[in-house]
């Protein structure tokens, strides 16, 4: 299934302005954007999906767009998913895209070793 290039677009630029080191993994339909090896950012159909953690998860969830993110049919606590109402001006994606980076520092990786 297709993911917005153009969302695409503005998170590798988001990025690459933050001088943030990161990979791009085809996943769940979509794009995800990898920090540190872990899942930071990623892009399912048009919606933006954002690894926030719990402690801004409350408050993320009142901004344009957002809602709780159920891809497996469960809400995913710390998780949201982001419509184009709450990515598609740049102060709002910049939010997101900050806020997924602060949590990143804490968030555990799934890796296997």
């Amino acid at each position: 299934m297709a993911y917005n290039e153009l969302l695409a677009d503005k998170l590798r630029q988001a990025l690459n302005e933050r001088k943030v080191n990161y990979s791009e993994k085809k996943m769940m339909g979509g794009l995800t954007f990898m920090v540190d090896e872990k899942m930071c950012l990623g892009i399912v159909k048009e919606d933006l999906m954002a690894r926030i953690g719990p402690h801004a998860f409350d408050e993320f969830l009142t901004r344009p767009g957002a809602r709780v993110m159920d891809f497996t049919k469960r809400p995913m606590k710390g998780y949201a998913f982001v419509s184009s109402e709450g990515w598609d001006n740049d102060a709002e994606l910049s939010a997101w895209v900050e806020q997924c980076l602060i949590f990143n520092k804490e968030a555990k990786s799934s890796k296997k070793n």
